[in-house]
């Protein structure tokens, strides 16, 4: 009757842990949509976030199971080689976004409505949102700014265009704030951003992210709003981390703020791969016998 007893209890035990881990277990998502982003702030799952500017890329980032690929206006840096966001195109935008999206199985792709594509009035802002959806195929769009764009942002909404706020340090400001340091760090300007965020969040943008503000900061705005909050350089407390893919590769060498955490160094894996292949061009080395027909 023990043994019985003891067997019993064994099993009851085993179901119970695997009931609990069950329970535990992170949900697997098939495609992620705007609802899922919620879900996972609301079961304290964390959002991974990255960049991405074309097909290649954007297949590696899928399958590896990140949750939103942003095709970022930052594509005129590490694309195109520009000191800053602004000269990159509508029309650009929507070629690296149409580039993504043919790649893309699994993951939420917001696009960056490009600077002096949406300024002006609510109308060029819809106009954009739409050329973005429409002939790239993005699942969302993403601007830069708080009670400034609010008018923009609610006639997009009204559309049906699901928008991704962005505030703390804005790249497209870069001229009005003169440099790259961090925001919000007076009284002022932190009471701003928190009203930002929330107004954000009442006019209907399904996540914000905030860049390069004070990791305290940040957390105390995830925790005012029920929206998913993705920071970058915004510290731990956020919902979500967003990093651009060529920085945490090591692609862009020069490129060292303190969020960054590089994964590897492919500036010079790939340049040591190139100067490998030239040598044995040189050398008569490639191709060998077993590579021609």
């Amino acid at each position: 009757m023990d043994s019985r007893l003891r067997a019993n209890d064994k099993k009851l035990f085993t179901l119970a842990a695997k009931r609990n881990q069950m329970s535990t277990a992170k949900k697997e998502y098939k495609r992620i949509t705007v609802k899922s982003l919620y879900e996972m702030k609301q079961n304290g799952e964390k959002i991974s976030m990255l960049t991405a500017y074309d097909y290649s890329m954007a297949k590696i980032i899928d399958s590896a199971k990140v949750d939103v690929i942003l095709v970022g206006d930052s594509a005129s840096n590490v694309m195109a080689g520009h000191e800053t966001t602004l000269p990159i195109t509508l029309d650009q935008m929507i070629y690296h976004a149409s580039s993504v999206i043919r790649a893309v199985n699994r993951a939420l792709v917001v696009v960056d409505i490009p600077f002096g594509s949406y300024q002006s009035d609510p109308k060029e802002a819809l106009r954009s949102a739409i050329r973005i959806m429409k002939e790239s195929g993005a699942h969302a769009i993403k601007i830069e700014g708080g009670i400034e764009i609010k008018e923009s942002a609610k006639r997009i909404l009204n559309a049906g265009i699901p928008v991704m706020g962005h505030l703390g340090l804005t790249p497209q400001s870069i001229y009005k704030f003169g440099t790259y340091t961090v925001r919000a760090k007076e009284e002022q300007e932190a009471e701003k951003l928190m009203e930002d965020a929330k107004l954000l969040e009442k006019i209907g943008c399904f996540a914000i992210v905030l860049e390069k503000i004070p990791a305290k900061l940040a957390e105390k705005v995830a925790k005012s709003v029920r929206i998913p909050i993705i920071g970058i350089g915004a510290g731990g407390g956020v919902d979500g981390q967003v990093l651009v893919v060529h920085d945490l590769l090591g692609m862009t060498h020069e490129f060292n703020p303190r969020f960054l955490r590089r994964y590897m160094n492919l500036y010079e894996e790939m340049g040591s791969a190139i100067s490998r292949y030239v040598n044995d061009v040189k050398s008569l080395d490639f191709p060998s016998e077993d590579e021609q027909y």
